[in-house]
C-alpha cells in the first residue's frame, strides 16, 4: 500500500512540474527578431580571358565559379574522354556544365567548335611545360614571346597580355597578377619571388587604370572606303584578328558584298558605338565600289548551280544546300548534327524539334524535299550495339538499364515493362526499333 501511495505521489509531482513549465513558456512574450539581418555571400564577378580547359587545375576551375562537386565531375569526365577535351562540343556534354555556364564561357574556350573540326585541323591542345625563370623581372615589360620563353603556350601568353590590358596596361601588384586565372597557383608560386611588383594593390587602383587607358596609342585614321577595306585594313584601325574577320564576313555575306550606308556599318556588332564615332569623319563610301561589289555578288550567285529541292533527300541534304535554301549557319549545323546523332531522320516531324532553326522556314523545306528512311539503322532492344544505345539521343538515358535487363531477359515486352519509360519517350525510341 505504501508503495502505491508513493508512486501516486511521484506521478502528481511530475504533472505539477510539467504544468508549471508549460505555463512558463506559453506565457512568454514573442521575441522580437526585427533587428536580425541575414548576410548573403556576395557574388564575385568573373574577369574571363581565353583559356584551354585542359590546362586548368582544381583551383582554376573554382575561380571560374564551379563547386567542388562539379569540379570533380569535370575532371572525371575528362579522364573518360581520354584525358583531354578535344572540342567545345565535347566539353559541353559534361553534365556538370550547365547550358547557361557554357554560354558564358564559350567565347573564351581555346578549342575547336566540334569534334569533326578538331580532327580535320589536327588540333592538339597545349601540353603543360615547366616554367623556368632566370632572374627578377617586371611583368609589365614582358611581350608575348617573353612569356612563351619562360614556359607558357602561345595562347596562354596572349591571354596574360589581354588580362594586363583589362587592368589598364599594368599588373599593378602581385596581388592583381595572381588573379589572372590563366596562371595556376603552382606557377604563381614559382614566379612570385622574381616579380618586380608591389605586394598589395594600391588604394587608388581605379585611377591607375584610367591613367594607363588614357596612354593607349591613338589610331591614326585616314579617309577610307569601308567597301574597299580588307582584313589587314580593318586590323590597322585597332581591331583584333577575330573582329576584322567578322567585319569582312558581315559585309561580304550578310550584306552581299557592300555596306550601303553608315547604318549598315553600325549594325556590325563588333564595331562599338564609340569606335564608330571615331571612324565616322573618315568614312567615304564610293558608289562605284558598291555597284562593282554588287555585280560581283550577282555573278557569283548566277555561277552557283541552283538546287532542285523537290529532288533532295533530307537524310543526305548538305550543309551548303541548307544555306542555299535560306537557313543560317547555326541552324544548318544543328540540323546536320542532329541527323548524325540519330543516324538519320525517320519522319519529318523530328526535324522540327531541332534547336536553333526557323520553324516556318523549315516547314517550307519539309513540304518540298523528300525523306528516304531506307538507310536509317534500326535494331531490337536485344541486339542493339552498346555504343549505339549509349550515343543515340533517344536511347542514351536508358542505355545502361537496357544493357542490364537484356542479360537475363530476351522478351522485349518484358524489357519495356522493366524500363518504365514515359509513353512519349517510348514512342520516340520505337521509331528506331525493328
Amino acid at each position: 500500500m505504501k508503495k502505491i501511495y508513493y508512486q501516486k505521489l511521484a506521478f502528481m509531482g511530475m504533472m505539477l512540474i510539467i504544468l508549471f513549465t508549460f505555463q512558463k513558456y506559453t506565457s512568454k512574450e514573442k521575441e522580437d527578431f526585427t533587428d536580425v539581418k541575414f548576410i548573403a555571400t556576395p557574388s564575385v564577378p568573373l574577369h574571363l580571358t581565353e583559356f584551354d580547359p585542359n590546362d586548368l587545375d582544381e583551383k582554376q576551375w573554382e575561380n571560374l565559379g564551379f563547386t567542388e562537386k562539379q569540379i570533380g565531375t569535370i575532371l572525371n569526365y575528362k579522364k573518360i574522354v581520354g584525358g583531354r577535351f578535344s572540342s567545345k562540343e565535347q566539353f559541353k556534354k559534361c553534365f556538370a556544365v550547365s547550358e547557361e555556364k557554357f554560354s558564358m564561357l564559350n567565347p573564351y574556350i581555346l578549342l575547336p567548335e566540334t569534334n569533326k573540326e578538331a580532327k580535320s585541323t589536327g588540333f592538339k591542345s597545349s601540353e603543360k611545360r615547366a616554367i623556368t625563370i632566370s632572374g627578377r623581372f617586371n611583368p609589365d615589360q614582358y611581350s608575348q614571346n617573353d612569356w612563351i620563353k619562360i614556359g607558357f603556350s602561345e595562347k596562354q601568353a596572349a591571354a596574360i597580355l589581354k588580362y594586363k590590358s583589362y587592368l589598364g596596361g599594368s599588373f599593378i601588384s602581385k596581388e592583381k597578377f595572381k588573379e589572372c586565372f590563366i596562371i595556376s597557383e603552382e606557377n604563381f608560386q614559382k614566379i612570385n619571388p622574381y616579380l618586380i611588383l608591389p605586394e598589395k594593390t594600391p588604394a587608388n587602383f581605379n585611377s591607375y587604370a584610367k591613367n594607363f587607358k588614357s596612354e593607349k596609342t591613338k589610331i591614326q585614321y585616314h579617309q577610307f572606303d569601308p567597301n574597299a577595306l580588307d582584313f589587314e585594313g580593318w586590323k590597322s584601325f585597332g581591331f583584333s584578328d577575330k573582329q576584322a574577320q567578322t567585319i569582312v564576313n558581315f559585309r561580304d555575306r550578310n550584306l552581299k558584298g557592300s555596306f550601303k550606308s553608315l547604318e549598315d556599318i553600325q549594325k556590325c556588332f563588333v564595331i562599338s558605338a564609340e569606335k564608330f564615332e571615331e571612324m565616322r569623319p573618315f568614312i567615304k563610301m564610293n558608289p562605284l565600289t558598291i555597284a562593282q561589289n554588287n555585280d560581283i555578288h550577282k555573278i557569283e550567285i548566277k555561277q552557283q548551280e541552283k538546287t532542285d529541292f523537290s529532288k533532295v533527300d533530307l537524310n543526305v541534304i548538305t550543309f551548303k544546300q541548307l544555306l542555299e535554301f535560306g537557313l543560317d549557319e547555326r541552324a544548318a549545323g544543328s540540323v546536320i548534327g542532329f541527323r548524325k546523332k540519330l543516324g538519320g531522320f525517320v519522319n519529318k516531324e523530328q526535324i522540327l524539334t531541332t534547336y536553333n532553326i526557323d520553324v516556318e522556314l523549315m516547314k517550307k523545306l519539309l513540304s518540298t524535299a523528300q525523306l528516304n528512311t531506307s538507310t536509317v539503322p534500326k535494331y531490337t532492344l536485344v541486339d542493339a550495339p552498346e555504343d549505339w544505345l549509349k550515343n543515340h539521343p533517344y536511347f542514351k538515358y536508358s542505355a545502361d538499364k537496357i544493357i542490364f535487363y537484356r542479360i537475363s531477359e530476351k522478351d522485349e515486352r518484358k524489357i519495356w515493362k522493366l524500363l518504365k519509360v514515359k509513353p512519349e519517350y517510348e514512342t520516340r525510341m520505337r521509331l528506331y526499333l525493328k
